[in-house]
């Protein structure tokens, strides 16, 4: 699959996601997808490690985003990727029924009744579990993103370092097949822009 192309097997929502060879151009497309929401007056959700929110919040900002007024209204929800995790693996493996109530419900009470409204959300929880050697839980966790956007409204952005496909290349085409679009490293990319002129690879 090739930058911006689409998932034929993926319908009906946007779970895209960003292969970075560097922090930032992974950065530069993060903060240009929750900031195009943001300025549109959608909420935005960031589960991230620490360095990596700290980043992304700062290329908000340098986007004219009040990240401080943003976050005070509950229109961004800034959260550690290791901390979420924690409320729904079992044993190593991703609990359906508590990722729905956690995360589900996350993503609820930042939509706080506004049906008009897509949330937009990005995650390195999978990257994290990838780099721990959990791969297998890494694509469980995928599969549940994209069951939960069938009652959730949500466009979500994952974010997975190029380093990890290096010596597994062969399930580098498990996780594109979990992905509605793919995007390369290019910081000029911008998702939902792709999304539109994407073709079938």
């Amino acid at each position: 699959m090739i930058n911006g192309s689409e998932n034929p097997r993926l319908h009906g929502h946007h779970h895209a996601v960003q292969f970075y060879g560097n922090d930032a151009s992974l950065f530069t497309t993060v903060g240009g997808f929750l900031s195009e929401g943001l300025v549109g007056g959608h909420p935005s959700i960031v589960i991230a490690t620490g360095a990596h929110a700290s980043a992304i919040a700062d290329q908000l900002t340098s986007r004219l985003i009040d990240v401080e007024a943003a976050k005070a209204s509950g229109d961004l929800v800034l959260l550690d990727a290791e901390e979420t995790l924690a409320t729904f693996m079992d044993d190593g493996i991703p609990n359906p029924g508590k990722f729905e109530h956690h995360v589900g419900g996350l993503i609820r009470d930042t939509l706080g009744g506004r049906t008009t409204m897509t949330v937009r959300a990005y995650g390195e929880m999978v990257d994290v579990l990838w780099k721990q050697g959990q791969e297998d839980a890494a694509i469980r966790l995928e599969i549940l993103w994209n069951k939960l956007a069938t009652t959730y409204e949500f466009a979500l952005l994952c974010g997975y370092s190029m380093g990890n496909f290096y010596k597994q290349a062969e399930r580098f085409q498990d996780v594109c097949r979990q992905h509605t679009h793919v995007l390369n490293s290019d910081p000029n990319v911008v998702v939902f822009e792709q999304q539109k002129r994407a073709r079938i690879a």
